[in-house]
């Protein structure tokens, strides 16, 4: 059986959405168990055979600050959340709830892998092959090193290898062109760093791509610091509602653009559904000692219910077992780091 702790309290819309989520979940997945954390008034009328209960005394807030998350609030849904994976009690987390609590909690309960020095934040993108492409970090760190791009790069191989069972995914570094010469030193640095551990066979490297190579499924992994990576996301789940605000607004002028809009309806909304951010919910937050996965906060029920399905897969295929064995293949490489970045 496949156990995950859910923070039920997280994200905007809280049990209203993660309790019916978390229903269906189970019924779609016998072989899953789930510990529900969360308030005693919220979850104390929730019954389901494979479902327990443990009960927390208080909540992170979307506005709390990192202090307050970690300090004060100890009996936090989220945090409690967290703790069952540690304690063993759970193989995965799953929390909506504010994004940078999360990780501050998850890398405080749980410490980070040998060899990682940062956690990173990985999600899927929809692209033009009919599939998805991996994107590290989307936020967790604004300023990143090239010995953490690397690392970003490690783990994200490990990621793709469980959701698509390829060995050797595809690699590229997020950069303003792609010749060798370009962007700032960081990225120039990153580039060597992952041609080297390409050379010794221990990553799959393309080279640098550009943003449009990550709707084009031009590599399977892109690789960038947080700050672009966020930008990258928000664009990206921007796409969809655009989509559905141009239908409705077409089917609310005269005749002639409505006939138009019925012509193209069935392709847009087709197209509409292939990009919904919510079908590629749940984000990993990987280089930790436990598996935790990260819903958008303003997910509704199906968005959420993606996140723990993505959480269940993970532990299913033992992403974390993974992630360990390419740290340790690609250890002399990350050995080897200190000293490239010291020339």
């Amino acid at each position: 059986m496949i156990t995950i702790a859910v923070d039920c309290m997280g994200g905007d819309h809280g049990p209203v959405v993660t309790l019916p989520a978390c229903t269906q979940f189970l019924d779609q997945h016998p072989d899953a168990k789930l510990i529900l954390v969360g308030l005693a008034e919220h979850l104390g009328e929730f019954a389901h055979p494979r479902a327990s209960v443990v009960l927390a005394t208080e909540v992170v807030t979307m506005d709390d600050p990192l202090e307050i998350a970690l300090r004060r609030k100890k009996d936090s849904s989220m945090r409690v959340t967290v703790e069952q994976v540690k304690n063993g009690a759970a193989q995965a987390a799953v929390s909506a709830g504010n994004t940078g609590a999360l990780m501050a909690i998850s890398r405080y309960v749980l410490k980070t892998l040998d060899g990682i020095d940062r956690p990173a934040i990985a999600g899927q993108f929809p692209n033009a092959k009919g599939g998805a492409t991996t994107v590290l970090d989307l936020g967790a760190n604004v300023d990143c090193s090239a010995a953490h791009l690397l690392q970003f790069a490690v783990m994200g191989s490990a990621l793709v290898s469980v959701l698509t069972n390829e060995e050797a995914p595809s690699v590229g570094l997020l950069n303003i062109g792609e010749e060798v010469i370009k962007g700032n030193e960081v990225i120039k640095k990153a580039g060597e760093l992952l041609r080297v551990a390409a050379k010794s066979g221990d990553l799959n490297f393309f080279g640098n791509v550009e943003g449009n190579d990550i709707f084009k499924g031009t590599v399977d992994i892109v690789v960038c610091d947080g700050f672009v990576g966020n930008v990258a996301l928000k664009t990206g789940e921007g796409l969809a509602s655009m989509i559905g605000a141009f239908l409705k607004a077409e089917f609310s002028k005269n005749v002639f653009t409505k006939i138009a809009a019925i012509a193209a309806y069935s392709v847009l909304n087709a197209l509409k559904n292939r990009v919904d951010h919510r079908r590629y919910n749940g984000a990993a937050l990987l280089g930790l000692r436990g598996l935790v996965f990260k819903s958008h906060g303003s997910a509704d029920a199906m968005a959420f219910g993606n996140a723990l399905n993505r959480a269940y897969d993970a532990a299913r295929n033992n992403l974390l077992g993974r992630v360990q064995v390419r740290i340790a293949q690609t250890a002399p490489v990350l050995a080897a780091v200190e000293n490239l970045s010291s020339t």
